[in-house]
């Protein structure tokens, strides 16, 4: 989410292309196509951020920028030219980093948080501990909040790790039990 997403459409032949069509599919989404013979563009449904990541004559990408969590879904791009018509499919998956605080309250309970993540962040602890347990929920979005709470009342430990490991970038923070 909030970077750019380019689904290429692949040119099937040395042949002209003489029409190519992206579409989402489902009702009343995006349509944005291109005429070669009247060198024509039109868009029926598309918000700004969807359009050609080059000039389709030469190259029929179709650029998503910025991507949001509404973006997802599966698009078609359809092309005809002399060697025929063609059809190619993609799913876009958009991904969604959490905010993550480590953060801890007045009975000595260290709690990690990764919010709003999609898909959900995995949640670890160095040192590992029996005393940990972990919440989720999920939000209309489909994003997902992952809470681990890891309790050091009765812990010898200086410090603990809370580890978040997601499929773009982990993440790492430490407390000092010691306060």
């Amino acid at each position: 989410a909030g970077h750019e997403a380019v689904l290429s459409c692949p040119n099937t032949s040395n042949a002209s292309l003489l029409l190519v069509t992206w579409k989402r599919n489902c009702s009343s989404c995006c349509l944005l196509s291109y005429r070669r013979d009247h060198n024509e563009t039109s868009r029926l449904n598309c918000s700004e951020r969807i359009t050609w990541k080059y000039s389709p004559a030469s190259d029929p990408a179709l650029r998503i920028y910025p991507v949001n969590l509404g973006d997802e879904g599966n698009y078609t791009c359809e092309t005809a030219s002399s060697a025929g018509n063609f059809h190619f499919f993609f799913s876009l998956t958009v991904i969604v980093p959490p905010m993550v605080t480590l953060t801890h309250d007045k009975s000595r309970v260290a709690v990690c948080q990764a919010s709003a993540g999609k898909p959900p962040a995995d949640i670890s602890w160095i040192p590992a501990s029996n005393h940990s347990s972990e919440e989720e929920f999920h939000h209309p979005n489909g994003t997902v909040t992952r809470v681990s709470y890891f309790g050091w009342a009765h812990s010898s430990f200086p410090s603990v790790t809370c580890l978040v490991t997601y499929p773009t970038k982990n993440q790492t923070l430490v407390m000092d039990l010691r306060c």
